[in-house]
């Protein structure tokens, strides 16, 4: 009996080892590249068509910056009790109707680029615009690799006015109006990671391509460290509706973005990400994932996440800007203190705008 036993157990061992053995399966497309799909093979053609003439060789510039607002002004246009059809691409096929929209001012300029892209290529609005917004963010140092879903079917109606939040709108409305599209108040802070690479060209018309902080060629956290430091001017003119004082010339701050930061019911998450990157990327990525996806039946769509470069990784630390220091910070999570963290040396911090594609 001893003897049957351990000759059972070797057996299942040794299944085991031969199932661990196998390879998982790939896919070679016509260029030589791997996929775990072959329906992902035609993204290849698209990704090099991306990179070198809507990213400029593969920057994380202005196009970038463009591509990743307008994944979320697509995919947020979406409510189980208004309507929309969420990351469809409606915002492309139904322009005249959503650019219009006043959430959604100056994102004409990379509708009708984009628009070029998908007259040369077989993919529907909906999953370019996610795809575009995905290899994007890859040419940004420091950020995640984000999913992407291949197989939205095209849009069948465009979105109702009105979902999009705006910097203006009080934190009540925009936690409701994103609890409505089915996403938590962490999770809207995790979204907000977007604005660390990330430029406005319509809040100032004055100064066109000013960030949103000092870093916005690079996914960090400098973003969330200088949005609650004290603001002490505007970079162009004041009086902008949606716009608050900034710390430093040259940067632009939202008002929406400066509320969220000392909510009481957002402050915490937002410090948890001052110095904490792994914790930004992974909640970056899958607040992402979950935005482009609405409206979609995942069971359908095709996973090419393998398709998506894979980014560098992020050089320096998190810092306080040089001239300032945690005087400056006002902190607001009533749970723990914010992090100690040093400034950079030299004169004080001023911030040049992102130049134009």
């Amino acid at each position: 009996m001893a003897f049957k036993f351990f000759s059972l157990v070797v057996l299942v061992v040794g299944a085991l080892q031969t199932v661990r053995a196998v390879p998982p399966k790939v896919a070679t497309c016509a260029d030589g590249r791997t996929t775990a799909h072959a329906a992902c093979c035609v993204l290849f053609p698209i990704l090099d068509d991306i990179q070198e003439s809507l990213f400029d060789g593969g920057e994380c510039g202005e196009e970038v910056h463009e591509s990743l607002r307008l994944t979320f002004h697509d995919a947020i246009g979406f409510s189980p009790r208004l309507g929309g059809g969420g990351a469809d691409g409606s915002i492309i096929t139904f322009d005249e109707i959503e650019t219009a929209f006043h959430a959604n001012g100056g994102i004409d300029d990379i509708v009708d680029v984009q628009k070029g892209f998908l007259a040369r290529h077989n993919i529907s609005a909906g999953d370019f615009i996610q795809f575009a917004g995905a290899v994007g963010v890859s040419n940004c140092a420091g950020a995640p690799r984000l999913n992407f879903f291949l197989g939205r079917p095209p849009a069948k109606a465009a979105s109702p006015d009105l979902l999009v939040p705006e910097p203006f709108d009080s934190v009540t409305k925009i936690l409701a109006r994103f609890a409505d599209a089915g996403f938590t108040p962490n999770e809207v802070v995790a979204l907000l990671a977007s604005h660390t690479i990330a430029a406005a060209d319509h809040v100032d018309e004055t100064i066109p391509g000013t960030p949103f902080d000092s870093t916005p060629s690079v996914f960090d956290s400098q973003f969330f460290i200088e949005v609650q430091l004290r603001g002490t001017l505007f970079p162009g003119t004041g009086g902008n509706q949606g716009e608050v004082q900034s710390p430093l010339r040259g940067e632009i701050r939202l008002q929406s973005d400066h509320d969220i930061a000392r909510d009481p019911r957002t402050a915490c998450e937002w410090q948890s990400l001052v110095d904490n990157q792994a914790k930004l990327q992974s909640v970056f990525k899958a607040s992402m994932l979950k935005l482009s996806l609405l409206g979609q039946n995942k069971a359908k769509l095709v996973d090419c996440s393998d398709v998506i470069p894979v980014p560098k990784p992020l050089g320096g630390k998190p810092h306080l800007p040089a001239g300032s220091s945690l005087r400056d910070v006002q902190a607001a999570c009533a749970r723990s203190p914010f992090p100690r963290l040093t400034a950079e040396p030299g004169p004080a911090t001023s911030v040049p705008p992102v130049p134009p594609s």
